[in-house]
């Protein structure tokens, strides 16, 4: 709360705290030294000390007040003087006529009336505040001066003797006599003595304004009850009712003068207690959010721990394992260190911000809490009216603060990785596995199952005789030697190791898309055996597998990773085919028996990369116009390929050929087929090209802005052709686009 109680000038104890219109304090003698002084014709401000609340930033193209070029607060006569705040103060001003005084919190300005600082209301709620938190401190008070100087002395500054009430200025006898002398127009003034030291401890004391020295013994003085505050235009009169239009505390003169005719007027008292309760409602909200925040920070600091443990240890057991590897998996080694250090270092860095945050805005609450609770137990209705209204807003914009999930952790104190090289020695042979047509199923291409058996050894450490009671099954057991690819298909199988206390109803597969995003479940029942079809060609899978009984689904078994076969080997599909086509050679040649073209379809589907097949003439009767390409799997087949809207091929007979798509024939090509012919399709989906060829040279390219989704190789022929599938065929090279 300290904070809340010293002057933003001086940066001291407020010493005569006066209140400014935008309900900021500073010390009375810290506002004569910001007071400056206009040129004649300008009102570079927005506000008056009168009391109005209507006031704006300065218009800075205009000469204001305040200057950013020199991050201070400017003024018509240079001046090098600043506090220990680092504010730009300025030599005293003699007269209030176009006076203006800038606060140092929000920089906005107010010039001052006749009645210069006297105009501000003088806040004795935090005088009295700042008077029991130095005592119940033992902080010396700083609030007993010594004789007041004079403040028109040139150099070495003598006690003053006067000061004038109209001009707010302290004088010698000699500068008084010079500077203010009591004829002409200032013959009016009042000059009063100033206050002498005993005095001004003294009013301290008894008034609120100020700290009490140490008496005999060190004893502290008793404050005593102040007195009602009073009216700034009717000294002699006490406020009695509120203005809620001008949001102020008013005297019965000044509503029989008429001031606030149409205002709303309320008694003090009904005010008092009315803005008293809207302040505690608020700050009940905010204790709550304090608490939760201490508690909060209570979490974060002990969660650096086990990050730092946790970090450490499984740096040392990566390390370990990967100095075992052989050769081929030392830079695999160096990646997987830096991804566990910059993880370790991203989960610091988060939680060491969110405590920093969170502390300084703890602190900021504390502060304001603590400033709010003294300001509570005062009984002085005018003085808390006076700054309710900004402490309530202060209050509500401070709970607003502590929007949801603003105390929770953003990140976990685990790291959710795994390594162990179980089994890696034996895999890494066929890390280059290159599958072939003759060899349909082999071991996995690339296979890291991360503590395998060491998982599998501490679930069967348990004691067989100790009855746990009802449990989730334990984590699966991937088994690598049942796990293999074949062309764009996986086959899992896995085991559980050890028996569930409760018996296990089914398994959850999972895998990812093929480029380390997120999972989706592609298999839910009690199998334990699955073969996933349908994936992407020359890609890597994640898959892991989780159990699941009535009391709830188990943890994931180790993740092991699956490589699809690099290049497509399929038939064509005589479950798709239409009823004329005549299969024969394992289903890899077609012909037909009707004169009239009819589609087949491949085995195969694509939807990334790219893929490229041939088809052989074995037999051209008649000059007959087959078509090869690709189509959706539900393109019509009773007719020829590319008459529909759902097919792209090329169609050509014995001397030229044609593109077709939607029954839309272009890029006409000379260059026919014949018997032993080869015509060749390229699908790139990534280039998204169409790209043929005959005998071996490309033949033409059609490219397609909505070449999306999944397509299936297609040829379309009547009985006077027949052709041969050739797959698992290599991309050409040095395609011309």
């Amino acid at each position: 709360m300290e904070e809340e109680l010293k002057c933003p000038v001086c940066g001291s104890f407020f010493r005569d705290p006066i209140l400014l219109p935008c309900s900021h304090n500073v010390c009375l003698l810290c506002a004569r030294n910001i007071t400056v002084q206009t040129p004649d014709g300008e009102t570079p401000v927005q506000s008056r000390a009168s009391g109005s609340s209507d006031y704006d930033y300065l218009d800075m193209d205009k000469m204001s007040l305040y200057s950013e070029t020199d991050s201070g607060y400017g003024s018509y006569t240079p001046c090098q003087l600043k506090s220990p705040n680092g504010v730009r103060v300025f030599p005293p001003v003699a007269q209030h006529r176009n006076c203006s005084l800038t606060c140092p919190l929000c920089h906005r300005s107010v010039s001052l009336d006749e009645r210069g600082l006297r105009g501000f209301p003088r806040n004795r709620l935090l005088e009295a505040i700042v008077v029991r938190y130095q005592q119940t401190r033992g902080i010396p008070c700083s609030a007993s001066p010594s004789a007041v100087k004079c403040q028109l002395c040139d150099r070495n500054p003598v006690v003053a003797t006067v000061m004038c009430e109209q001009c707010d200025v302290y004088y010698c006898n000699a500068c008084q006599q010079r500077c203010h002398p009591s004829r002409g127009p200032l013959a009016k003034h009042r000059l009063v003595p100033p206050p002498s030291p005993n005095q001004a401890a003294g009013g301290a004391a008894s008034g609120g304004g100020g700290c009490g020295g140490g008496g005999a013994g060190g004893r502290q003085p008793v404050l005593t009850a102040r007195k009602a505050g009073t009216c700034v235009d009717h000294e002699a009169e006490n406020f009695s009712m509120y203005c809620c239009s001008c949001k102020a505390p008013v005297c019965m003169k000044c509503l029989e003068e008429g001031k606030h005719a149409k205002h709303d007027v309320k008694p003090l008292a009904v005010m008092w207690k009315q803005h008293k309760c809207q302040l505690s409602q608020a700050l009940n909200g905010v204790s709550d959010k304090a608490k939760e925040a201490k508690e909060f920070l209570v979490q974060l600091k002990n969660m650096l721990q086990q990050i730092q443990e946790n970090g450490v240890e499984f740096e040392a057991c990566l390390v370990a394992q990967c100095d075992s590897l052989i050769e081929a998996l030392t830079r695999q080694k160096a990646k997987l260190l830096t991804k566990v250090t910059k993880e370790k270092e991203y989960k610091l860095k988060v939680v060491r911000d969110q405590i920093t945050h969170c502390t300084m805005k703890l602190r900021q609450t504390t502060g304001m809490m603590e400033y709010c609770l003294e300001v509570l137990k005062e009984n002085d209705p005018s003085g808390f009216l006076q700054i309710s209204d900004a402490l309530i807003k202060r209050v509500t914009s401070s709970q607003d603060q502590w929007v949801k999930g603003a105390l929770e952790p953003k990140v976990g104190p685990d790291f959710d990785l795994s390594l162990n090289t179980d089994s890696l020695m034996q895999t890494i042979l066929q890390l280059d596995f290159c599958q072939g047509k003759d060899v349909q199923e082999k071991p996995l291409l690339k296979l890291m199952q991360a503590a395998a058996d060491s998982g599998e050894a501490e679930m069967e450490a348990e004691s067989p005789g100790v009855d746990l009671g009802p449990a989730v099954p334990v984590a699966p057991l991937l088994q690598l030697e049942k796990c293999c690819t074949r062309n764009n298909s996986a086959t899992l199988a896995w085991r559980v190791t050890a028996p569930a206390s409760c018996p296990i109803e089914g398994y959850i597969l999972e895998l990812d898309d093929g480029n380390g995003g997120q999972y989706r479940e592609v298999y839910v029942g009690k199998e334990t055996v699955c073969t996933v079809d349908g994936l992407h060609f020359n890609s890597s899978y994640n898959a892991r597998v989780k159990a699941y009984n009535a009391v709830g689904v188990g943890p994931y078994s180790k993740t092991v990773v699956l490589k699809t076969s690099d290049v497509a080997w399929f038939t064509f599909d005589p479950t798709s085919a239409h009823r004329d086509i005549v299969l024969s050679n394992e289903n890899q040649t077609a012909t037909c028996s009707s004169y009239d073209d009819r589609v087949v379809l491949g085995t195969a589907a694509f939807s990334k990369g790219s893929h490229y097949w041939e088809v052989t003439i074995d037999r051209y009767d008649n000059h007959p116009d087959p078509a090869f390409g690709v189509a959706r799997i539900n393109t019509m087949k009773e007719i020829m390929l590319g008459k529909d809207d759902k097919a792209w091929a090329m169609y050509v007979d014995n001397n030229r050929s044609w593109f077709m798509h939607n029954n839309s024939h272009t890029n006409r090509a000379e260059g026919g087929i014949m018997k032993g012919s080869t015509v060749g399709i390229l699908l790139d989906l990534t280039k998204r090209t169409l790209t043929f060829f005959i005998n071996k040279e490309q033949h033409g390219q059609t490219a397609f802005e909505n070449l999306d989704g999944v397509f299936v190789p297609a040829v379309s022929l009547n009985r006077n052709v027949q052709v041969t599938l050739l797959t698992g065929l290599e991309v050409p090279k040095n395609i011309k686009q």
